[in-house]
């Protein structure tokens, strides 16, 4: 029977792909794109290489060193986006993803991966948003966040505990994802596409929001409709001059921690996201993503 094969440092990318997840997510939380989230992650990657075996042998902890370079990568990349984003067509909405990691608690997820909770945390500085995902969210002690951050604990504290009163002021509230969501979400779905007004007035809050993403790439309402009746005019609205094709697929999904729908379109691509924030039963906010590149990375 062949000896199990032992995997050390000597080999990089062994020793790298078991935090490969983790390290994703920790950028995803601070970029909000999965596009970018992934190419900071392979940034790490390769300086974790570039390093060397006896460095890297005398790294204690691969995943405190791997956080702290992905956290810095994403610093650099954050001052970037923001300028990028001030020049963005219409409202701007985060990359979405389907599904959690495997291993991770999808009710958890819900709250931070939800699109209402990662808007909140583009009001942030930078910096501010580091010290809160890496202590309130990954669990770091202030020590461990000042190394990464290179300022000193008392600073750290205080820019966690600056977002942290963001955050609490702005955070939403709504009911985790189960059977009755998915239903209310598929219901919303069904009376859209029937023209039900009767049953979207039933499905919708009053105060109701919904937010398109088009980037400029695709139509998409240039701001949010605010208001139950000016969404279901909207909606209906589209369904009369500008429907899906014959052939689209509406796929249940995840998105965000959230329930909502893939919709992809007959050449098997994914055309748009839509994702719900429920609570007490009726729909508060629904988020539509058509930027086409904010959904590369999804797979129909």
């Amino acid at each position: 029977m062949p000896e199990p094969i032992q995997i050390t440092r000597d080999d990089p990318a062994a020793a790298f792909e078991p935090h490969r997840g983790y390290l994703r997510g920790l950028a995803y939380r601070m970029l909000s794109s999965m596009a970018e989230a992934e190419d900071a992650v392979q940034d790490a990657y390769i300086r974790w290489h570039r390093i060397g075996a006896k460095a890297r042998a005398g790294i204690e902890n691969p995943r405190a060193w791997l956080s702290k370079a992905t956290t810095r990568l994403c610093l650099d990349r954050l001052k970037s986006a923001r300028a990028q984003r001030e020049s963005y067509v219409g409202p701007w909405l985060p990359e979405p993803v389907i599904e959690p990691e495997a291993g991770e608690d999808p009710a958890e997820l819900a709250q931070d991966l939800s699109v209402a909770f990662l808007l909140l945390l583009e009001r942030l500085s930078p910096l501010e948003r580091a010290a809160f995902l890496l202590h309130d969210v990954f669990e770091m002690s202030f020590a461990q966040v000042a190394e990464v951050l290179r300022r000193d604990e008392a600073a750290c504290r205080q820019l966690a505990n600056r977002a942290r009163k963001h955050i609490e002021a702005g955070k939403p509230r709504f009911d985790p994802t189960g059977e009755e969501q998915s239903r209310i979400a598929a219901a919303f779905l069904a009376a859209t596409g029937s023209g039900n007004t009767a049953q979207l007035v039933q499905l919708l809050a009053k105060d109701a929001v919904l937010i398109s993403d088009g980037g400029g790439k695709v139509k998409a309402a240039l701001n949010p409709i605010l208001g139950s009746d000016h969404v279901i005019a909207f909606l209906l609205g589209i369904q009369k001059k500008a429907p899906f094709p014959d052939g689209t697929e509406y796929r249940p999904s995840i998105i965000n921690g959230l329930p909502g729908f893939l919709i992809v379109a007959p050449d098997g691509k994914v055309a748009q996201t839509l994702s719900f924030e429920i609570q007490d039963g009726v729909i508060h906010r629904i988020y539509a993503v058509r930027n086409p590149d904010k959904l590369k990375t999804l797979h129909a």
